[in-house]
């Protein structure tokens, strides 16, 4: 595939695919899950698939054979092959912005024989990421006044915060031991509370701040950053000192780092081909490094990589991330469900439905395909979730007795708490009990939403009034992996990355700009003079917009 016709795919008209799938999804109206397991004794084992640690059930989806080779065809015939060719080379397949995608590079193996000057840029930074990891690990990196670093705080917005933080707090088991105790802490709100209650707690003497910022041009990134080099000088004076002692930057821009302050053995670079929601597997993972230490993070990578390998390689009707994106496009495009839920029963993945909001309608949130021409079907659901115990107690109710219909994907770890945990875990015995009465939450919930009634004893069922009855038939996967552990998150994140991708090339769009998340910043600074009070009200507001600022300005 060539930029000419990646930049000019062809239309995105109905092609007998579609026909074909809009025709079965007709007859599955029809149908139960309950039917199509009593149809097929063997549903589980003909719609699952294991890939090293991870495992996928989709049998409780609304699916069967037919479906699925009409969906492999229909990814045929929008050329995802070709696709994904394009997608894992130099290509500037981010057309409106004449950028590459090479999320994918930042997790080559070093000395890549397939891409090796890529694959030498990464490691470069990489590798001093490392050297500054061990140095602080070590205690041995010293502030401006020479007491050793123990607190470490990330100022970062969207991919820069997202990412970082959802990975960090889902590999907190595997935090490494350090000279002296280290904590990673992360600030992204603009109005400053999430900073200012963390600059109570801190020393300044002992606080290093990450400013991760791909542009180096966010201003709620730099304002957080502003705040701290204020709290820093106000306490340690020596602004040029503390500048370069207190604060690592990460960024394409490394003129505005050193315009900053920001020393620059203290930089660590970015390139364009990297996406901002694609960036934590660069050195924007810092956070996640100092947590799991250098090896930890190697493996994190390492997970990531082996499913591009079988994203590229393995056969559609195999591929675990093509079946997550195409099953996603059968729910969206053809049984009319416009939203998806996560749920994870395991506390470590409080912030993974967070991050995959951003990651997965960021990237299609978007309603113009590649031609020019406004699609022809759906594009991204809502993606929304919680963890799952609190979500059985918030939006459940919803789920099994309301009007929406959902699809859903449920993820839990097979083991945890192990026994070489059993040296350090107190209580460990109790806390395997507490994991196995999560996992039977996960399960039993993902039996009911597809089952309804038929879960249910049919001696209570004869009993029960209608407003305790159920009526299931909501679809949903369940992912599994043998252990939450750096390899196996590194998997899951490729995994999901790669589902959007796919579903990008169904629906002929472009999944790496986001026009639609700029024009507001832009239009939020042309009122910041106003609210400031440097600069008098000209702008040609509509009424609701400029009576809020008459108050807010108190006139």
């Amino acid at each position: 595939m060539t930029e000419e016709n990646i930049t000019h795919f062809p239309k995105h008209q109905t092609s007998l695919a579609q026909q074909q799938l809009s025709s079965l999804a007709e007859t599955m109206s029809q149908l139960h899950l309950t039917e199509l397991f009593e149809l097929d004794a063997e549903r589980f084992q003909q719609f699952s698939l294991r890939f090293e640690q991870l495992f996928l059930d989709y049998s409780k989806q609304r699916i069967d054979q037919r479906i699925i080779q009409q969906l492999v065809r229909l990814a045929e015939q929008q050329q995802l092959k070709e696709w994904i060719q394009a997608l894992f080379s130099e290509q500037r397949i981010n057309y409106t912005e004449q950028r590459a995608a090479m999320h994918w590079a930042l997790r080559l193996p070093a000395k890549s024989a397939e891409f090796p000057t890529f694959s030498d840029q990464v490691q470069q930074q990489l590798q001093r990421m490392y050297a500054l990891v061990e140095k602080i690990h070590a205690g041995q990196y010293r502030g401006a006044t020479g007491e050793v670093i123990q607190d470490v705080v990330n100022i970062g917005v969207g991919g820069s915060d997202l990412g970082p933080l959802m990975a960090t707090h889902a590999l907190s088991d595997f935090k490494v031991n350090t000279a002296k105790s280290l904590h990673v802490h992360f600030v992204s709100t603009m109005d400053g509370s999430q900073l200012s209650d963390l600059l109570h707690q801190l020393r300044p003497e002992t606080t290093l701040f990450i400013i991760s910022s791909k542009s180096f041009g966010t201003i709620d990134t730099l304002s957080n950053a502003q705040t701290a080099r204020l709290w820093l000088e106000k306490a340690l004076g020596q602004q040029d000192k503390v500048t370069k002692s207190h604060f690592i930057g990460v960024s394409t821009k490394a003129d505005k780092m050193t315009a900053w302050g920001i020393a620059a053995d203290k930089q660590f670079l970015l390139w364009d081909w990297v996406g901002g929601r694609y960036s934590l597997w660069s050195c924007i993972g810092l956070p996640i490094a100092l947590t799991i230490g250098v090896k930890g993070f190697q493996q994190f990578l390492a997970g990531a990589h082996a499913i591009d390998q079988h994203f590229r390689s393995t056969d559609f009707a195999e591929n675990i991330p093509v079946l997550m994106g195409l099953l996603g496009v059968w729910n969206t495009n053809f049984l009319d469900v416009q939203t998806h839920a996560i749920l994870p029963y395991d506390g470590r993945l409080k912030y993974f439905a967070a991050y995959l909001q951003q990651l997965e309608m960021e990237s299609n949130g978007k309603s113009i395909q590649r031609n020019g021409q406004k699609v022809s079907m759906r594009t991204c659901p809502i993606v929304w979730g919680e963890v799952g115990p609190n979500a059985q107690h918030a939006f459940y109710q919803l789920l099994h007795q309301g009007t929406h219909a959902v699809s859903c994907d449920f993820l839990a770890p097979v083991q945890r708490y192990n026994a070489q945990q059993f040296t350090y875990v107190e209580n460990a015995s109790a806390l395997i009990e507490q994991h196995h009465l999560a996992l039977s939450n996960c399960l039993a919930q993902s039996r009911l939403l597809a089952f309804g009634n038929q879960a249910l004893d049919k001696s209570e069922l004869d009993h029960l009034p209608i407003y305790k009855q159920y009526a299931g038939n909501q679809g949903s996967s369940t992912l599994l992996v043998d252990e939450l552990n750096p390899y196996s998150l590194g998997m899951l994140i490729a995994c999901y990355e790669h589902k959007v991708f796919v579903q990008s090339v169904i629906w002929n769009i472009n999944p790496f700009d986001q026009w639609g998340v700029e024009k507001g910043k832009e239009i939020a600074n042309q009122l910041l003079p106003i609210l400031n009070g440097q600069q008098q009200d000209e702008l040609q507001l509509d009424a609701s917009t400029q009576g809020l600022l008459t108050i807010l300005l108190g006139k």
